[in-house]
């Protein structure tokens, strides 16, 4: 039966060599290279890990594509880093008229190389010029699987939140109140509702705004007082 893959080829003209790599539908990944006009060399073929290891934790849930998606995208990135600028096949999503050998069972997971595979592709890819991202998209419709939109807005991507912070923060969500010291005459507090400054029996309640503003006071100092490393 038919088989959905992507791929491309690049080649270097500075050393008359050529690499092609695509992934098929079972996230299968082959790799061949070689001089132009020469047989190419193909690499043992490279099958997903999350077929090969689905007992992994940080896996749980993720798609068995997902990360052959993320090797293709690398193998793009490091050959063209190398100096394989030659657009030879532009990437492309290609249905072949090739049936696609089965996953070997995971205890001997030694996959056969196919070049009737990589040689169809190359025989049948469009010349069209296109983006990776473009063609991965082509795959992953293909195959039904969810194609992010072209004009959504990206969410930044939050950083790691220090233990420290963490703690006062789960604190503060079960509604507890963070404060300093008794001792000190002059201290602060912060509860769900309101931050507060004290000053002997005398108390300040801040609004957002202000905390904001103290907050980058706050930061600008400890940057400027940062000592130097060592």
């Amino acid at each position: 039966m038919p088989t959905t893959v992507v791929g491309f080829r690049l080649g270097k003209t500075a050393t008359g060599r050529q690499v092609t790599v695509l992934i098929t539908e079972s996230g299968v990944l082959h790799r061949s290279h070689g001089v132009y006009g020469q047989p190419p060399k193909l690499d043992a073929p490279k099958l997903p890990l999350r077929y090969l290891r689905p007992d992994l934790p940080w896996m749980q849930g993720e798609h068995v594509l997902t990360g052959p998606i993320s090797a293709l995208r690398g193998h793009h990135a490091t050959a063209v880093q190398n100096g394989y600028d030659e657009v030879l096949v532009p990437p492309a999503c290609v249905r072949l008229d090739v049936e696609e050998h089965p996953l070997p069972p995971r205890q001997d997971p030694r996959a056969p190389v196919h070049p009737e595979l990589t040689e169809a592709f190359l025989g049948t890819a469009p010349h069209t010029a296109q983006p990776l991202d473009r063609a991965v998209d082509a795959f992953r419709t293909a195959l039904g699987l969810p194609v992010r939109l072209q004009n959504a807005t990206s969410r930044p991507r939050q950083t790691p939140v220090p233990p420290r912070i963490e703690a006062m923060l789960r604190a503060l969500a079960h509604g507890s109140e963070i404060a300093s010291p008794d001792r000190l005459g002059v201290g602060w507090s912060v509860t769900p509702q309101a931050v507060r400054l004290r000053a002997g029996r005398t108390e300040q309640p801040l609004d957002r705004q202000a905390v904001l503003e103290l907050q980058a006071a706050l930061t600008a100092w400890l940057r400027l007082t940062q000592p130097p490393p060592p």
